[in-house]
């Protein structure tokens, strides 16, 4: 991985070579799966590159690997959340340990994010005497 790349190649150097818990999870958020919202891979957000990004929900979805839990990872993320944070941007990152592990609860999250942002459908209206007629005469 070559962070020296212009986001944009970095990008899609990470879209060729991207790890097997991204692949796994791409092919659950691809193609509207989620709530109808589209998703991209590996998208560039400024300096960052985003693992997978949400345009509509202003959301981004991080899987972590090992080396996001040194101490200089730990700190690249929270300058990295940071920044995604002042730009109106929700990050909501995983491990790849949850993703193997427990994808249905990595997708009952992001389904939950996704939901809380689209309105409920209204309530319907009461049924009544709908199909009668009402004009005046005999049936």
């Amino acid at each position: 991985m070559n962070k020296k790349l212009n986001p944009i190649d970095f990008a899609r150097e990470q879209r060729k070579s991207g790890n097997t818990y991204e692949h796994d999870l791409w092919q659950l958020l691809r193609n509207r799966q989620r709530l109808g919202f589209k998703f991209r891979r590996q998208q560039p957000l400024g300096i960052y590159t985003a693992d997978f990004f949400c345009p509509d929900a202003r959301l981004v979805i991080e899987i972590d690997g090992k080396d996001h839990f040194t101490n200089e990872g730990k700190l690249y993320d929270a300058a990295r959340d940071r920044w995604m944070q002042s730009q109106g941007i929700h990050v909501l990152r995983f491990t790849g340990k949850q993703v193997d592990l427990d994808m249905r609860g990595v997708l009952d999250a992001i389904d939950a994010y996704l939901r809380a942002l689209t309105p409920s459908p209204p309530a319907p209206l009461p049924q009544g005497e709908r199909g009668a007629r009402n004009d005046g005469g005999e049936s």
